[in-house]
């Protein structure tokens, strides 16, 4: 190894020191990004339809954004909140139900819930302790959100001044380039957002109303996770759906047969028919891609890599499928 290549990989090892240790610098600055894209959507749309520039566009969206939020907080937060309550105090209930189950399983049919079960809630309580504390300190995270959303507004601001910027640190020949690439990853981004928006809203609306027929407790605080899961595919469902069975075996074994049927139609028609349906232009990720890379991050970087794990895994597909195929394997002949 001459000198110009042992410089080169210590260069590299430096860099990627240095990107480790402003990781979470970069998670928020992509975070921004994702959210700029998302307000870039609704700017465009508004554009389309009416004469705006965009500053006075993004006002528009926001002030809409601002309005939609309050609404839908002034109608749905005090029944989350009673809800939220109601579940501190099913839990005992819950527990007593979880005990008289497993005493009826002829393998656990001796299970003492005084002895057993309190060693088996021991080791399970600091399990659920670590991760309301990693879920607690993201949601006590006021300033990196702030500052999150704060680069968002700016980026969606003056996309064309950030890009140039971008470009202008690319080598001259290969800048035309980069400009499709930034374009496709936008367009790739933007796409996905608004499908899963979509999606995780129609599941949201169908878990509640199906949870509410089935007079399951706790129908729109578990519509709401299911929602919100949504984002977190493979993994957020799962969750989801534990939460609502959950509840419902505070009712009956019986009912939580039933969410779980109901869970299963809703997930596989998600999954199966409504996300491929409205995600057919954008970037289709496979399952085993998203849940590799939502393990990976979500081990390296906690809540925050998990959440944004999916966004930063278009773009990265996008790029290796611009650079790495077309541009290198497309073209790679045998020598």
């Amino acid at each position: 190894m001459n000198v110009r290549a042992l410089v080169g990989v210590i260069a590299l090892v430096v860099l990627g020191l240095l990107l480790w240790e402003l990781r979470w610098v970069l998670l928020v600055l992509f975070g921004a990004v994702v959210l700029a894209i998302a307000l870039d959507v609704v700017i465009s749309h508004l554009r389309a339809l009416a004469p705006l520039n965009r500053p006075a566009a993004l006002a528009l969206a926001m002030a809409i954004l601002a309005v939609v939020g309050a609404g839908l907080t002034s109608q749905l937060l005090p029944e989350l909140v009673e809800q939220a309550r109601e579940l501190g105090r099913l839990l005992p209930e819950l527990s007593h139900q979880l005990e008289s189950l497993l005493s009826g399983i002829p393998g656990l049919a001796g299970l003492d819930p005084t002895r057993g079960g309190e060693a088996w809630w021991n080791r399970l309580l600091p399990m659920g302790g670590e991760l309301l504390g990693m879920a607690g300190g993201a949601a006590s995270s006021t300033v990196q959100l702030l500052l999150m959303a704060l680069l968002a507004v700016l980026l969606a601001l003056d996309p064309r001044s950030h890009q140039r910027l971008v470009l202008s640190a690319t080598p001259a020949f290969y800048r035309p380039r980069m400009q499709l690439l930034l374009g496709e990853c936008r367009q790739a981004l933007g796409g996905w957002l608004a499908g899963m928006t979509l999606s995780a809203l129609v599941v949201f609306l169908a878990s509640w109303a199906g949870l509410a027929l089935l007079k399951v407790p706790l129908a729109l605080l578990c519509g709401l996770v299911c929602g919100l899961f949504t984002f977190v595919p493979t993994l957020g469902p799962f969750a989801a759906t534990l939460l609502a069975m959950a509840v419902a075996l505070v009712v009956s074994p019986a009912k939580m047969v039933q969410v779980l049927v109901l869970r299963l139609v809703l997930q596989n028609t998600e999954a199966f028919l409504l996300t491929p349906l409205l995600l057919s232009r954008t970037v289709n990720l496979l399952p085993t891609v998203a849940l590799m890379a939502q393990l990976s991050l979500g081990a390296l970087l906690g809540l925050p890599g998990l959440l944004l794990a999916l966004p930063l895994v278009v773009v990265l597909q996008v790029i290796g499928q611009a650079v790495l195929v077309r541009d290198v394997m497309d073209r790679w002949e045998r020598p």
